[in-house]
Protein backbone atom coordinates (compact mmCIF):
# COMPACT_ATOMS: atom_id res chain seq x y z
CA UNK A 1 0.00 0.00 0.00
CA UNK A 2 1.57 3.38 -0.99
CA UNK A 3 2.51 5.65 1.88
CA UNK A 4 3.33 9.32 1.68
CA UNK A 5 7.00 9.89 2.54
CA UNK A 6 7.54 12.02 5.64
CA UNK A 7 9.53 14.59 3.66
CA UNK A 8 6.73 14.90 1.10
CA UNK A 9 4.14 15.55 3.82
CA UNK A 10 5.79 18.84 4.77
CA UNK A 11 7.98 19.48 1.72
CA UNK A 12 7.57 20.41 -1.94
CA UNK A 13 3.91 19.39 -2.30
CA UNK A 14 2.93 22.10 0.20
CA UNK A 15 4.98 24.78 -1.47
CA UNK A 16 4.20 27.60 -3.86
CA UNK A 17 0.60 28.82 -3.91
CA UNK A 18 -0.71 25.63 -2.33
CA UNK A 19 0.93 26.27 1.03
CA UNK A 20 -1.09 27.89 3.81
CA UNK A 21 0.34 31.01 5.42
CA UNK A 22 1.78 30.89 8.94
CA UNK A 23 0.07 33.16 11.45
CA UNK A 24 -0.79 31.18 14.62
CA UNK A 25 1.23 31.54 17.81
CA UNK A 26 0.94 29.30 20.92
CA UNK A 27 -1.64 31.56 22.59
CA UNK A 28 -3.71 31.60 19.39
CA UNK A 29 -3.81 27.80 19.41
CA UNK A 30 -5.11 27.80 22.99
CA UNK A 31 -7.89 30.15 21.90
CA UNK A 32 -8.56 27.90 18.90
CA UNK A 33 -8.91 24.87 21.19
CA UNK A 34 -11.12 26.67 23.70
CA UNK A 35 -13.18 28.03 20.83
CA UNK A 36 -14.21 24.56 19.70
CA UNK A 37 -14.26 22.65 22.99
CA UNK A 38 -16.38 25.03 25.03
CA UNK A 39 -19.88 25.52 23.68
CA UNK A 40 -23.37 25.36 25.13
CA UNK A 41 -22.61 21.89 26.46
CA UNK A 42 -20.70 23.38 29.36
CA UNK A 43 -24.04 24.68 30.68
CA UNK A 44 -26.07 21.52 30.11
CA UNK A 45 -24.14 18.25 29.80
CA UNK A 46 -23.31 17.98 33.51
CA UNK A 47 -26.94 18.40 34.54
CA UNK A 48 -28.31 15.95 31.95
CA UNK A 49 -25.82 13.25 32.84
CA UNK A 50 -26.27 13.81 36.57
CA UNK A 51 -30.05 13.39 36.45
CA UNK A 52 -30.12 10.49 33.99
CA UNK A 53 -26.94 8.46 34.46
CA UNK A 54 -24.34 9.34 37.10
CA UNK A 55 -25.78 11.53 39.89
CA UNK A 56 -23.19 13.67 41.71
CA UNK A 57 -20.57 11.19 40.47
CA UNK A 58 -20.82 13.03 37.16
CA UNK A 59 -17.83 15.02 38.45
CA UNK A 60 -15.79 11.81 38.24
CA UNK A 61 -17.25 11.16 34.79
CA UNK A 62 -15.81 14.47 33.61
CA UNK A 63 -12.43 13.48 35.01
CA UNK A 64 -12.54 10.08 33.28
CA UNK A 65 -13.51 11.63 29.95
CA UNK A 66 -10.82 14.27 30.43
CA UNK A 67 -8.13 11.67 31.10
CA UNK A 68 -9.17 9.65 28.04
CA UNK A 69 -9.06 12.80 25.92
CA UNK A 70 -5.69 13.82 27.38
CA UNK A 71 -4.18 10.47 26.43
CA UNK A 72 -5.37 10.98 22.86
CA UNK A 73 -4.14 14.59 22.91
CA UNK A 74 -0.64 13.46 23.88
CA UNK A 75 -0.62 11.16 20.85
CA UNK A 76 -1.90 13.92 18.59
CA UNK A 77 0.81 16.21 19.98
CA UNK A 78 3.64 13.87 19.02
CA UNK A 79 2.36 13.25 15.50
CA UNK A 80 1.60 16.94 14.93
CA UNK A 81 5.11 17.87 16.09
CA UNK A 82 6.61 15.31 13.70
CA UNK A 83 4.30 15.89 10.73
CA UNK A 84 3.30 19.58 11.03
CA UNK A 85 1.08 19.70 7.96
CA UNK A 86 -2.53 20.56 7.30
CA UNK A 87 -4.90 17.61 7.54
CA UNK A 88 -4.29 16.38 11.10
CA UNK A 89 -5.10 12.67 11.52
CA UNK A 90 -5.65 12.30 7.77
CA UNK A 91 -2.10 13.36 6.95
CA UNK A 92 -0.64 11.39 9.86
CA UNK A 93 -2.38 8.27 8.55
CA UNK A 94 -1.13 8.90 5.00
CA UNK A 95 2.47 8.84 6.23
CA UNK A 96 2.09 5.94 8.69
CA UNK A 97 -0.63 3.65 7.31
CA UNK A 98 -0.80 4.45 3.63
CA UNK A 99 -3.32 5.88 1.25
CA UNK A 100 -6.28 3.63 2.09
CA UNK A 101 -5.87 4.26 5.82
CA UNK A 102 -5.60 7.98 5.19
CA UNK A 103 -8.75 7.99 3.08
CA UNK A 104 -10.72 6.09 5.71
CA UNK A 105 -9.61 8.43 8.52
CA UNK A 106 -10.15 11.52 6.35
CA UNK A 107 -13.63 10.33 5.38
CA UNK A 108 -14.51 9.81 9.05
CA UNK A 109 -13.23 13.30 9.91
CA UNK A 110 -15.28 14.87 7.12
CA UNK A 111 -18.39 13.22 8.57
CA UNK A 112 -17.52 14.31 12.10
CA UNK A 113 -16.89 17.97 11.37
CA UNK A 114 -19.51 18.50 8.67
CA UNK A 115 -22.26 16.98 10.79
CA UNK A 116 -20.99 18.71 13.93
CA UNK A 117 -21.17 22.12 12.26
CA UNK A 118 -24.77 21.45 11.20
CA UNK A 119 -25.76 20.14 14.64
CA UNK A 120 -24.19 23.05 16.49
CA UNK A 121 -25.77 25.58 14.14
CA UNK A 122 -29.21 24.14 14.84
CA UNK A 123 -28.58 24.29 18.59
CA UNK A 124 -27.25 27.85 18.17
CA UNK A 125 -30.58 28.86 16.63
CA UNK A 126 -32.46 27.28 19.56
CA UNK A 127 -30.40 29.19 22.12
CA UNK A 128 -30.65 32.42 20.13
CA UNK A 129 -34.44 32.05 20.01
CA UNK A 130 -34.53 31.36 23.75
CA UNK A 131 -32.37 34.42 24.42
CA UNK A 132 -34.77 36.60 22.44
CA UNK A 133 -37.73 35.09 24.30
CA UNK A 134 -36.20 35.58 27.76
CA UNK A 135 -35.44 39.22 26.93
CA UNK A 136 -39.01 39.73 25.77
CA UNK A 137 -37.95 40.51 22.21
CA UNK A 138 -39.93 38.91 19.36
CA UNK A 139 -37.82 36.61 17.21
CA UNK A 140 -37.17 38.60 14.01
CA UNK A 141 -36.91 35.56 11.72
CA UNK A 142 -37.74 31.81 11.87
CA UNK A 143 -35.18 29.52 13.53
CA UNK A 144 -34.33 27.92 10.20
CA UNK A 145 -33.30 31.30 8.87
CA UNK A 146 -31.15 31.88 11.96
CA UNK A 147 -29.38 28.58 11.34
CA UNK A 148 -28.59 29.45 7.73
CA UNK A 149 -27.62 32.99 8.72
CA UNK A 150 -25.03 31.98 11.32
CA UNK A 151 -23.53 29.34 9.04
CA UNK A 152 -23.37 31.80 6.16
CA UNK A 153 -21.74 34.57 8.19
CA UNK A 154 -19.17 32.30 9.81
CA UNK A 155 -18.37 30.58 6.51
CA UNK A 156 -17.72 33.98 4.98
CA UNK A 157 -15.53 34.94 7.95
CA UNK A 158 -13.38 31.81 7.56
CA UNK A 159 -13.28 32.12 3.76
CA UNK A 160 -12.14 35.73 3.65
CA UNK A 161 -9.08 35.63 5.88
CA UNK A 162 -7.63 33.38 8.55
CA UNK A 163 -6.20 36.47 10.26
CA UNK A 164 -9.59 38.20 10.39
CA UNK A 165 -11.20 35.03 11.66
CA UNK A 166 -8.55 34.71 14.37
CA UNK A 167 -9.20 38.23 15.64
CA UNK A 168 -12.93 37.57 15.78
CA UNK A 169 -12.28 34.28 17.56
CA UNK A 170 -10.18 35.96 20.26
CA UNK A 171 -12.92 38.51 20.94
CA UNK A 172 -15.74 35.96 21.21
CA UNK A 173 -13.76 33.41 23.24
CA UNK A 174 -12.75 36.03 25.82
CA UNK A 175 -16.40 37.11 26.11
CA UNK A 176 -17.66 33.56 26.62
CA UNK A 177 -14.94 32.81 29.19
CA UNK A 178 -16.14 35.86 31.11
CA UNK A 179 -19.68 34.43 31.09
CA UNK A 180 -18.41 31.05 32.31
CA UNK A 181 -16.39 32.73 35.07
CA UNK A 182 -19.55 34.53 36.21
CA UNK A 183 -21.49 31.26 36.27
CA UNK A 184 -18.81 29.55 38.39
CA UNK A 185 -18.39 32.49 40.77
CA UNK A 186 -22.10 33.05 41.40
CA UNK A 187 -22.87 29.34 41.56
CA UNK A 188 -20.12 28.77 44.11
CA UNK A 189 -21.91 31.19 46.48
CA UNK A 190 -24.83 28.74 46.59
CA UNK A 191 -22.81 25.53 46.85
CA UNK A 192 -24.11 23.22 49.59
CA UNK A 193 -22.16 19.97 50.27
CA UNK A 194 -25.38 18.38 51.49
CA UNK A 195 -26.69 18.46 47.91
CA UNK A 196 -24.06 15.91 46.92
CA UNK A 197 -25.79 13.33 49.11
CA UNK A 198 -24.51 9.87 48.20
CA UNK A 199 -21.74 10.93 45.84
CA UNK A 200 -22.03 7.57 44.04
CA UNK A 201 -25.79 7.29 43.68
CA UNK A 202 -27.46 3.90 44.26
CA UNK A 203 -27.46 1.71 41.17
CA UNK A 204 -30.73 1.38 39.27
CA UNK A 205 -31.19 -1.70 37.03
CA UNK A 206 -32.33 -1.14 33.47
CA UNK A 207 -35.88 -2.05 32.53
CA UNK A 208 -35.43 -1.84 28.76
CA UNK A 209 -33.41 -3.65 26.11
CA UNK A 210 -29.75 -2.70 25.63
CA UNK A 211 -29.09 -0.04 23.01
CA UNK A 212 -25.29 0.20 23.12
CA UNK A 213 -22.71 -2.06 21.53
CA UNK A 214 -21.44 -3.04 24.98
CA UNK A 215 -24.98 -3.72 26.18
CA UNK A 216 -25.50 -6.25 23.41
CA UNK A 217 -22.54 -8.22 24.77
CA UNK A 218 -22.92 -7.93 28.56
CA UNK A 219 -26.61 -7.06 28.76
CA UNK A 220 -28.29 -3.88 30.08
CA UNK A 221 -26.40 -2.51 33.08
CA UNK A 222 -28.77 0.24 34.18
CA UNK A 223 -27.74 3.66 35.46
CA UNK A 224 -26.14 5.34 38.46
CA UNK A 225 -23.69 3.55 40.74
CA UNK A 226 -20.13 3.13 39.48
CA UNK A 227 -21.35 1.87 36.13
CA UNK A 228 -23.30 5.08 35.68
CA UNK A 229 -20.16 7.10 36.40
CA UNK A 230 -18.29 5.27 33.63
CA UNK A 231 -21.30 5.15 31.29
CA UNK A 232 -21.66 8.94 31.40
CA UNK A 233 -18.07 9.42 30.21
CA UNK A 234 -18.75 8.73 26.48
CA UNK A 235 -21.49 11.37 26.37
CA UNK A 236 -19.25 13.81 28.20
CA UNK A 237 -16.37 13.06 25.82
CA UNK A 238 -18.44 14.83 23.17
CA UNK A 239 -17.73 18.05 25.07
CA UNK A 240 -13.96 17.58 24.86
CA UNK A 241 -13.89 16.55 21.22
CA UNK A 242 -12.36 19.36 19.24
CA UNK A 243 -8.85 19.60 20.61
CA UNK A 244 -7.82 17.64 17.53
CA UNK A 245 -8.87 20.60 15.39
CA UNK A 246 -5.82 22.43 16.75
CA UNK A 247 -3.65 19.92 14.87
CA UNK A 248 -5.27 20.96 11.57
CA UNK A 249 -3.65 24.38 12.03
CA UNK A 250 -0.10 22.97 12.24
CA UNK A 251 0.86 24.12 8.74
CA UNK A 252 -0.23 27.67 9.62
CA UNK A 253 1.62 27.79 12.95
CA UNK A 254 4.94 29.43 13.69
CA UNK A 255 7.39 26.89 15.17
CA UNK A 256 4.66 24.24 14.83
CA UNK A 257 6.65 21.27 16.24
CA UNK A 258 6.70 22.97 19.63
CA UNK A 259 3.74 25.32 19.49
CA UNK A 260 1.05 22.83 18.43
CA UNK A 261 1.61 20.34 21.29
CA UNK A 262 1.60 23.18 23.82
CA UNK A 263 -1.53 24.79 22.41
CA UNK A 264 -3.41 21.51 22.16
CA UNK A 265 -2.61 20.21 25.64
CA UNK A 266 -3.04 23.56 27.38
CA UNK A 267 -6.42 24.20 25.80
CA UNK A 268 -7.63 20.72 26.75
CA UNK A 269 -6.47 21.11 30.36
CA UNK A 270 -8.14 24.52 30.68
CA UNK A 271 -11.37 23.22 29.14
CA UNK A 272 -11.37 20.19 31.47
CA UNK A 273 -10.91 22.39 34.55
CA UNK A 274 -13.75 24.68 33.45
CA UNK A 275 -16.11 21.77 32.71
CA UNK A 276 -15.40 20.18 36.08
CA UNK A 277 -15.87 23.52 37.87
CA UNK A 278 -19.27 24.02 36.22
CA UNK A 279 -20.22 20.40 37.06
CA UNK A 280 -19.32 20.97 40.73
CA UNK A 281 -21.46 24.12 40.78
CA UNK A 282 -24.30 22.30 39.02
CA UNK A 283 -24.63 19.39 41.45
CA UNK A 284 -23.76 21.58 44.44
CA UNK A 285 -26.57 24.11 44.00
CA UNK A 286 -29.48 21.63 43.97
CA UNK A 287 -29.77 17.86 44.63
CA UNK A 288 -29.35 15.87 41.44
CA UNK A 289 -32.88 14.45 41.82
CA UNK A 290 -34.26 17.98 41.36
CA UNK A 291 -32.12 18.96 38.37
CA UNK A 292 -34.08 19.87 35.24
CA UNK A 293 -33.07 17.79 32.26
CA UNK A 294 -34.21 20.47 29.80
CA UNK A 295 -32.26 23.52 31.02
CA UNK A 296 -30.37 22.23 34.05
CA UNK A 297 -28.09 25.13 34.93
CA UNK A 298 -30.62 27.87 34.23
CA UNK A 299 -33.22 26.03 36.34
CA UNK A 300 -30.70 25.57 39.16
CA UNK A 301 -29.93 29.29 39.27
CA UNK A 302 -33.64 30.08 39.20
CA UNK A 303 -34.14 27.69 42.13
CA UNK A 304 -31.63 29.63 44.27
CA UNK A 305 -33.05 33.02 43.30
CA UNK A 306 -30.42 34.05 40.72
CA UNK A 307 -32.81 34.70 37.83
CA UNK A 308 -30.47 37.18 36.13
CA UNK A 309 -27.95 34.38 35.56
CA UNK A 310 -30.34 32.84 33.03
CA UNK A 311 -29.50 35.67 30.64
CA UNK A 312 -25.77 35.21 31.25
CA UNK A 313 -26.11 31.49 30.48
CA UNK A 314 -28.07 32.12 27.28
CA UNK A 315 -25.64 34.74 26.02
CA UNK A 316 -22.67 32.58 27.01
CA UNK A 317 -24.21 29.62 25.16
CA UNK A 318 -24.76 31.66 21.98
CA UNK A 319 -21.18 32.99 22.11
CA UNK A 320 -19.81 29.53 22.85
CA UNK A 321 -21.63 27.89 19.97
CA UNK A 322 -20.56 30.67 17.61
CA UNK A 323 -16.89 29.88 18.12
CA UNK A 324 -17.53 26.14 17.89
CA UNK A 325 -19.09 26.54 14.45
CA UNK A 326 -16.31 28.84 13.29
CA UNK A 327 -13.49 26.52 14.35
CA UNK A 328 -15.26 23.43 12.98
CA UNK A 329 -15.60 25.07 9.57
CA UNK A 330 -11.95 26.14 9.65
CA UNK A 331 -10.77 22.69 10.75
CA UNK A 332 -12.78 20.82 8.15
CA UNK A 333 -11.56 23.24 5.50
CA UNK A 334 -7.97 22.27 6.27
CA UNK A 335 -8.71 18.55 6.11
CA UNK A 336 -10.60 18.72 2.82
CA UNK A 337 -7.97 21.12 1.46
CA UNK A 338 -5.24 18.59 2.29
CA UNK A 339 -7.16 15.71 0.69
CA UNK A 340 -7.73 17.76 -2.46
CA UNK A 341 -4.10 18.88 -2.57
CA UNK A 342 -3.15 15.20 -2.47
CA UNK A 343 -5.48 14.46 -5.37
CA UNK A 344 -7.92 12.26 -3.44
CA UNK A 345 -10.62 14.91 -3.86
CA UNK A 346 -11.00 17.30 -6.82
CA UNK A 347 -7.82 19.36 -7.03
CA UNK A 348 -9.76 22.56 -7.54
CA UNK A 349 -10.60 22.41 -3.83
CA UNK A 350 -6.90 22.34 -2.94
CA UNK A 351 -6.01 25.84 -4.10
CA UNK A 352 -5.77 29.19 -2.32
CA UNK A 353 -7.62 32.36 -3.23
CA UNK A 354 -5.22 34.95 -4.68
CA UNK A 355 -7.25 37.72 -3.10
CA UNK A 356 -7.65 36.33 0.41
CA UNK A 357 -4.69 33.88 0.51
CA UNK A 358 -7.11 31.37 2.01
CA UNK A 359 -8.71 28.10 0.78
CA UNK A 360 -11.86 30.05 -0.04
CA UNK A 361 -13.33 27.64 -2.58
CA UNK A 362 -13.36 24.61 -0.31
CA UNK A 363 -14.61 26.74 2.59
CA UNK A 364 -17.64 27.82 0.58
CA UNK A 365 -18.38 24.21 -0.39
CA UNK A 366 -18.26 23.19 3.27
CA UNK A 367 -20.47 26.10 4.34
CA UNK A 368 -23.15 25.41 1.72
CA UNK A 369 -23.16 21.70 2.59
CA UNK A 370 -23.55 22.51 6.30
CA UNK A 371 -26.52 24.77 5.56
CA UNK A 372 -28.21 22.07 3.49
CA UNK A 373 -27.61 19.46 6.19
CA UNK A 374 -28.87 21.71 8.98
CA UNK A 375 -32.01 22.66 7.04
CA UNK A 376 -32.92 19.33 5.45
CA UNK A 377 -31.60 16.52 7.69
CA UNK A 378 -32.63 15.52 11.25
CA UNK A 379 -29.15 16.40 12.47
CA UNK A 380 -30.10 16.70 16.16
CA UNK A 381 -30.86 12.97 16.14
CA UNK A 382 -27.42 12.17 14.69
CA UNK A 383 -25.24 13.80 17.35
CA UNK A 384 -23.53 10.56 18.41
CA UNK A 385 -22.23 10.00 14.89
CA UNK A 386 -20.03 13.03 15.45
CA UNK A 387 -18.53 11.26 18.46
CA UNK A 388 -17.79 7.98 16.67
CA UNK A 389 -16.10 9.82 13.80
CA UNK A 390 -13.80 11.64 16.22
CA UNK A 391 -13.07 8.54 18.29
CA UNK A 392 -12.19 6.61 15.14
CA UNK A 393 -9.54 9.25 14.42
CA UNK A 394 -8.34 9.10 18.05
CA UNK A 395 -7.82 5.36 17.67
CA UNK A 396 -5.80 5.79 14.47
CA UNK A 397 -3.61 8.51 15.99
CA UNK A 398 -2.89 6.49 19.14
CA UNK A 399 -1.85 3.51 17.04
CA UNK A 400 0.10 5.88 14.81
CA UNK A 401 2.46 6.86 17.63
CA UNK A 402 3.46 3.22 18.12
CA UNK A 403 3.97 2.80 14.37
CA UNK A 404 5.97 6.04 14.16
CA UNK A 405 8.36 4.93 16.92
CA UNK A 406 9.04 1.66 15.13
CA UNK A 407 9.32 2.90 11.54
CA UNK A 408 10.86 6.33 12.08
CA UNK A 409 12.56 6.31 15.49
CA UNK A 410 14.98 9.06 14.47
CA UNK A 411 12.43 11.42 12.91
CA UNK A 412 12.75 14.90 14.47
CA UNK A 413 9.88 15.75 16.77
CA UNK A 414 9.07 18.64 19.06
CA UNK A 415 7.15 16.50 21.55
CA UNK A 416 7.28 12.85 22.58
CA UNK A 417 4.58 10.91 24.39
CA UNK A 418 6.05 9.77 27.72
CA UNK A 419 6.04 6.07 28.63
CA UNK A 420 5.48 4.98 25.03
CA UNK A 421 4.11 2.51 23.99
CA UNK A 422 2.23 2.22 27.31
CA UNK A 423 0.35 5.53 27.13
CA UNK A 424 -0.59 5.17 23.44
CA UNK A 425 -1.88 1.66 24.21
CA UNK A 426 -3.89 3.02 27.15
CA UNK A 427 -5.25 5.73 24.85
CA UNK A 428 -6.42 3.04 22.44
CA UNK A 429 -8.13 1.12 25.25
CA UNK A 430 -9.80 4.25 26.63
CA UNK A 431 -11.00 5.20 23.16
CA UNK A 432 -12.38 1.71 22.56
CA UNK A 433 -14.25 1.90 25.86
CA UNK A 434 -15.90 5.14 24.77
CA UNK A 435 -16.73 3.64 21.38
CA UNK A 436 -18.44 0.48 22.65
CA UNK A 437 -20.70 2.63 24.82
CA UNK A 438 -22.20 4.30 21.76
CA UNK A 439 -25.57 3.14 20.46
CA UNK A 440 -26.00 0.36 17.92
CA UNK A 441 -27.88 2.78 15.63
CA UNK A 442 -24.87 5.10 15.69
CA UNK A 443 -22.59 2.27 14.59
CA UNK A 444 -24.95 1.26 11.79
CA UNK A 445 -25.08 4.85 10.51
CA UNK A 446 -21.30 5.15 10.73
CA UNK A 447 -20.84 1.86 8.87
CA UNK A 448 -23.12 3.10 6.09
CA UNK A 449 -21.11 6.32 5.77
CA UNK A 450 -17.82 4.41 5.64
CA UNK A 451 -19.23 2.08 2.97
CA UNK A 452 -20.03 5.13 0.85
CA UNK A 453 -16.48 6.34 1.51
CA UNK A 454 -14.91 3.09 0.30
CA UNK A 455 -16.99 3.29 -2.88
CA UNK A 456 -15.94 6.93 -3.41
CA UNK A 457 -12.28 5.97 -3.03
CA UNK A 458 -12.55 3.11 -5.51
CA UNK A 459 -14.40 5.24 -8.05
CA UNK A 460 -12.44 8.48 -7.69
CA UNK A 461 -9.66 8.68 -5.10
CA UNK A 462 -7.64 5.63 -6.15
CA UNK A 463 -7.70 6.67 -9.81
CA UNK A 464 -6.58 10.25 -9.12
CA UNK A 465 -3.97 9.51 -6.45
CA UNK A 466 -0.48 10.75 -7.42
CA UNK A 467 1.10 7.93 -5.41
CA UNK A 468 -0.54 5.35 -7.67
CA UNK A 469 0.24 7.20 -10.89
CA UNK A 470 2.55 5.58 -13.44
CA UNK A 471 6.20 6.55 -13.42
CA UNK A 472 5.69 8.06 -16.88
CA UNK A 473 3.43 10.68 -15.36
CA UNK A 474 6.47 12.35 -13.86
CA UNK A 475 5.43 11.72 -10.27
CA UNK A 476 6.55 8.15 -9.84
CA UNK A 477 5.57 5.75 -7.14
CA UNK A 478 6.39 6.48 -3.52
CA UNK A 479 6.47 3.12 -1.81
CA UNK A 480 8.27 2.01 1.25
Amino acid sequence: MPRLPLAAATGPRTGARHRLHRLYRPADLVILGLGVMIGAGIFSVAGRQAVTTAGPGVILSFMIAGIASLLAALCYAELASTIPASGSAYTFSYVLFGEVGAWVVGWALLLEMQLAAAVVARVWALYAAQTFADLGVPLPVPQGVLTALVLGLLTATVAMSARFGLRALWLIVVAKLAAIAAVIAVGALHFDPANLGDFIAPHQPSSGPPDTLLGLVVGPAGSFGWFGVFAAAPAIAFAYIGFDVVATAAEETLDAPRAVPKGMIRSLVIATVLYIAVAVVMVGMVPYTRISEVAPLAAAFAAVGEDAMVHVINIGAVLGLTTVIMVLIAGQTRIMFAMARDGLLPRGLGTLSRRYHSPTRVTLVIGVTAILLAELAPVLMLEQIVVVGALFAFLAVSAGVIVLRRRMPDAPRGFSVPLSPLLPALSMLATLWLMVNLSVQTWLSFAAWMAVGVLAYLVYGRRRSPLAAPVASGRGRHRR
